[in-house]
């Protein structure tokens, strides 16, 4: 059982990089850990401050990382890190949609779809726009900066950093890609290009980003779902039947126990987004 309470609060919700890390000095992890904690990292201002600078640096450190590399495109607003591990793992972890950012917002609306000739399908255009003006960064710190001495490579992001994540590794192809509370990104033409990575797409609980954009929109998922149950159990591609009833139960025990309470997210599904309710699972 995880030692991460639930959190249903508007600040773990909108505010994600008010969590201190995860990461603890001398604490063995997987990949995966790695992955979904740098997910939450992501949205320190590390762009906006040295203190938080320092902040995401320490706290990459804490896992044995080196210090990062700040990626970022301001026509976009898109934003992402990349780091060395001691064991020459790479790692580039994509930040998710901010709310106090009106671009973040455009993005994910901008749901039409364009084609993707980097790998083949058509996808979301606001999505591909902005891995489009991340992408050159990304290559030239993995083909010429420090991540050209890797031994692997993690692709990471919660939402519309998933969904960044997701894109980029059709034309980097990484060696695991995770993706926390990601929205669909394209058609099966597109999701195709992604047969032989290896992906872990978390979904947790009622999270509402996942179910977007909706299925008969012709959006299809890439990957099999790792679902994390109501009660923060993770599990490999349940039934339908089960995500459905895990879900009704979910929704009725948030009522009783935390829309009611002030500083809460009304709703589940909202609310079940917040990168630290996926954490949870795993830490």
């Amino acid at each position: 059982m995880s030692g991460i309470a639930y959190d249903p609060s508007r600040t773990a919700l909108y505010s994600p990089e008010r969590h201190d890390t995860l990461f603890e000095p001398g604490r063995s992890l997987s990949d995966a850990q790695w992955a979904i904690e740098a997910a939450r990292l992501a949205y320190y201002r590390a762009e906006l401050s040295e203190a938080e600078h320092r902040r995401l640096a320490d706290a990459l450190a804490s896992a044995g990382f080196g210090a990062p590399t700040l990626i970022t495109h301001e026509g976009t607003h898109s934003f992402a890190f990349a780091a060395m591990h001691a064991d020459g793992t790479a790692l580039v972890a994509f930040r998710g949609t901010q709310p106090d950012e009106i671009r973040d917002i455009a993005t994910s609306l901008q749901a039409n779809q364009v084609d993707w000739p980097e790998s083949g399908g058509r996808v979301h255009a606001g999505f591909a726009r902005a891995a489009r003006a991340l992408l050159p960064a990304v290559r030239e710190w993995l083909d010429a900066g420090e991540g050209a001495s890797r031994r692997a490579l993690i692709f990471c992001g919660h939402s519309l950093g998933g969904a960044l994540a997701t894109l980029i590794a059709t034309v980097m192809p990484p060696n695991l890609i995770v993706t926390l509370g990601g929205p669909r990104v394209g058609n099966t033409a597109f999701v195709a290009a992604l047969a032989d990575v290896e992906m872990l797409r978390l979904v947790n609980g009622c999270d509402i980003v996942t179910q977007l954009p909706p299925a008969f929109s012709l959006y299809a998922h890439a990957g099999p779902t790792c679902y994390i149950s109501c009660d923060g159990q993770p599990m490999h591609n349940p039934d339908v039947g089960f995500i459905e009833s895990d879900r009704a139960k979910g929704r009725a025990s948030y009522v009783v126990d935390h829309a009611w309470k002030r500083g809460a997210v009304l709703l589940r599904d909202l609310a079940d987004h917040a990168p630290i309710n996926y954490a949870r699972a795993y830490f």
